[in-house]
């Protein structure tokens, strides 16, 4: 616990804002997936085609990307809740959004492998050509959905 707080306390001002942020967020989302219908959800973002192209981001935005990634996966590992790829991919968009950083979200499927009657699920979010939350794995996945926001 201690080293924990150690690495904490040796992050920059910024990221520690990020991370408190993403904490945040991340209840936020949780909660609104318990409780709201994922169109509900998606309400205010761009269904896209399947092929979407990647979208050209400065340096300054592409460091500010992946600073909230880093920042979400973080939180993510502290929450009490359930902080699985889509709350972290709603938090991604919510808080790129904020800073007027154009992304995309994948949603995809893969059958299971211990189950072939099952399916599974995952969400990762992408800016410019960087995944910024959810990439683990995701190559395994067929997208069925594509949201995105300017």
């Amino acid at each position: 616990m201690i080293r924990k707080f150690k690495k904490f306390t040796q992050l920059s001002t910024e990221e520690k804002k990020l991370f408190f942020e993403a904490y945040v967020t991340l209840g936020k989302m949780r909660a609104a997936i318990l409780t709201v219908s994922f169109k509900r959800l998606t309400r205010s973002l761009e269904h896209k085609p399947k092929q979407e192209e990647v979208m050209f981001l400065n340096e300054a935005q592409m460091q500010t990307a992946k600073m909230v990634g880093r920042a979400i996966t973080r939180a993510a590992t502290y929450t009490p809740w359930e902080s699985a790829c889509l709350a972290q991919s709603l938090t991604a968009q919510n808080m790129l959004k904020k800073r007027g950083i154009p992304g995309v979200f994948y949603l995809g499927v893969a059958k299971d492998a211990e189950s072939k009657e099952k399916m599974k699920a995952h969400a990762w979010t992408q800016c410019g050509k960087n995944i910024i939350t959810g990439g683990s794995g995701h190559e395994v996945f067929t997208v069925v959905s594509v949201f995105g926001w300017e």
